[in-house]
């Protein structure tokens, strides 16, 4: 039997890139999986056909997860239509774009532009997880799995919006794990990396991506797959003790 045959499972973000990949990967273990998209339904289309072709079951919802009403809209809807909810892979973000010749310097930045990355990595998971919590109650298990980022722990290059509100998120997930672990309801986070190719890393530079990679143990830069193994590994039975934990996901770059 397939890992998450019967599972329900909901990928925020996951037209493309890594999220794409997320729902490919519980796809292929049997998973039912709702691919959320904002604005490229034909994207998330390709995601949905591809899920089925690796046997598992899939369709997509447009929903703004920065947005409580399209949120509540959403999880309506898988109520309906499946009754429960498995597993919640929080995994849409602000888009950003990595790299450090047009990164803000810390003068240049406005508050705004971290309420903005604030807005797309926090308060979209807090809407999430205010809509899903629910239904996992029901059942008394599941898992939530948020993307961070290893720059949290490693600023190698000082993405500073962006990075301050992957390191709020993980701070929000460690209390959501203290606070949800009494109803079997799980919360890691999963730390990747830079990853290419993704809509974000397409204007990192090659010297930067050569830079990181002379400094990774294990020599080169992650591709979106690399990122599925893990979150699917906290998503199961498998990691059933762990809660409140970060796996940093980058070829050895951050140990700890």
């Amino acid at each position: 039997m397939r890992k998450f045959e019967n599972k329900t499972v909901l990928v925020t973000g996951s037209s493309r890139g890594i999220g794409a990949a997320i729902a490919r990967g519980f796809a292929a273990e049997g998973a039912t999986v709702i691919v959320n998209y904002v604005q490229n339904q034909e994207a998330a289309e390709k995601t949905v056909d591809s899920c089925l072709e690796l046997g598992g079951d899939a369709w997509a919802i447009q929903a703004d997860v920065t947005s409580q009403s399209d949120v509540k809209r959403m999880m309506e809807q898988i109520e309906l239509e499946v009754g429960k909810l498995d597993v919640v892979v929080n995994n849409a973000f602000k888009p950003y774009v990595f790299n450090p010749d047009t990164r803000k310097m810390f003068s240049q930045l406005k508050w705004e532009d971290y309420q903005e990355q604030i807005d797309g990595a926090v308060k979209s998971t807090y809407y999430v997880c205010q809509h899903a919590i629910p239904l996992m109650k029901k059942q008394t298990k599941g898992s939530i799995v948020n993307i961070v980022t290893n720059l949290v722990e490693r600023p190698i290059v000082p993405y500073h919006d962006y990075t301050t509100a992957k390191s709020a998120l993980i701070g929000f997930s460690r209390n959501m794990a203290v606070e949800l672990g009494a109803f079997g309801i799980r919360v890691n986070c999963v730390a990747p990396g830079l990853v290419y190719p993704t809509d974000a890393s397409r204007e990192t530079k090659e010297e930067v991506k050569e830079m990181i990679i002379s400094q990774t143990p294990l020599r080169r830069i992650a591709q979106p797959e690399d990122i599925v193994g893990p979150v699917l590994f906290l998503s199961s039975g498998w990691s059933q003790f762990m809660t409140g934990q970060t796996l940093f996901v980058d070829g050895g770059l951050v140990m700890s």
